[in-house]
């Protein structure tokens, strides 16, 4: 997200979990913060900023094969950093973690992988950019990429090629979480066409789809009386993009954002109230997988839809994350992460 899971936060003091979800509610006190009114720097700034205190790289695509049936793909590499001074080797205060997945109509194989910083076991470069976990890589110009993971009962080796601009949300990057003003650096590139292989238990399955990768980082991207959020990145049919998050709050109420992309790139952020999501169905573990979700403002009301209504993330920190559906006003595909929900 747009907030997006910090998982690696787990590994974090246990004094760190108690404020929000996972722990993004806690002070930061020593990094920087982010500010209004940013101006970045590419591509130093597709590298990592180790005086904030989390960061993300995060991919998801929507594929399908020859025959027409789909498949979701997640890529994510978390950095999380334990102090705002620096260090090297064994003294470097970063952590990592890296997960993986692809989900099918039936089945849901996620991988996880954990590192500490400062030895080579993973981290990011900026120019040439390559993010790294083992032997999980997301590498190339931002234009064109390769990304490669495995897990115990898959693996993918996928090449990407951008077909439109960055995207920055919120006012030109810099994305408001809370009434209180908590805040993140974020931007995506939503306009990847993607195609590789998969390798499933049933053998290995050509795709093709689109894809969208966010980059994130911040150092308190919570206010502490948030517990969890529903985050939509929606590609419709006639080639404009939606991405709205829902961050849900201890007093029932939620606080919302969106950004409304046109097929050039265009971006129009849209404040607290403007987006609305509301669930329609759970699964068996009372997760929604079905929402109603609107945005008045451009005729949007559309109902989403898990293609695998069991797409929960079983990794140090679980939550739901899948391939999606859109219909009605707007039809499409989508992806949805959601947490709050254990």
């Amino acid at each position: 997200m747009n907030v997006r899971l910090l998982i690696f936060i787990c590994m974090l003091a246990p004094s760190a979990m108690a404020q929000g979800f996972a722990g993004l509610g806690t002070q930061a006190e020593g990094f920087s913060a982010p500010q209004p009114d940013p101006v970045f720097d590419f591509p130093a700034d597709h590298g990592p900023h180790d005086d904030y205190r989390v960061e993300w790289w995060y991919l998801t695509a929507n594929l399908t094969d020859a025959e027409g049936t789909p498949y979701g793909l997640q890529w994510t590499l978390f950095r999380s950093a334990l102090a705002p001074e620096t260090g090297s080797n064994w003294t470097a205060p970063q952590l990592w973690m890296g997960n993986a997945a692809v989900t099918t109509q039936t089945e849901h194989y996620v991988s996880e992988r954990r590192a500490r910083g400062g030895i080579g076991q993973a981290g990011v470069v900026a120019d040439p950019f390559e993010a790294w976990i083992d032997d999980w890589v997301l590498k190339g110009d931002w234009d064109t990429m390769r990304m490669t993971a495995t897990g115990a009962e898959f693996a993918y080796d996928m090449a990407l090629t951008a077909k439109g601009p960055l995207v920055f949300h919120g006012q030109n990057g810099y994305s408001v979480k809370s009434a209180t003003g908590q805040a993140s650096y974020y931007y995506s590139q939503p306009f990847f066409e993607i195609a590789g292989t998969l390798q499933l238990p049933e053998g290995e399955v050509a795709v093709t789809g689109n894809a969208w990768l966010d980059h994130e980082w911040s150092s308190q991207p919570l206010a502490d009386s948030q517990t969890g959020w529903d985050w939509f990145s929606l590609s419709f049919d006639s080639g404009e993009k939606l991405m709205g998050f829902r961050l849900q709050q201890t007093d029932g109420t939620s606080f919302t954002s969106a950004t409304w992309i046109e097929p050039d790139g265009t971006a129009t952020p849209y404040p607290d109230g403007a987006l609305t999501a509301t669930p329609l169905a759970t699964n068996d573990n009372d997760v929604p997988v079905r929402w109603q979700v609107a945005l008045p403002s451009k005729g949007v009301d559309v109902t989403v839809t898990a293609i695998n209504e069991n797409a929960w993330m079983a990794t140090s920190l679980p939550y739901w994350e899948g391939p999606v559906t859109v219909t009605g006003s707007h039809p499409g595909i989508g992806y949805l992460e959601m947490t709050g929900y254990e």
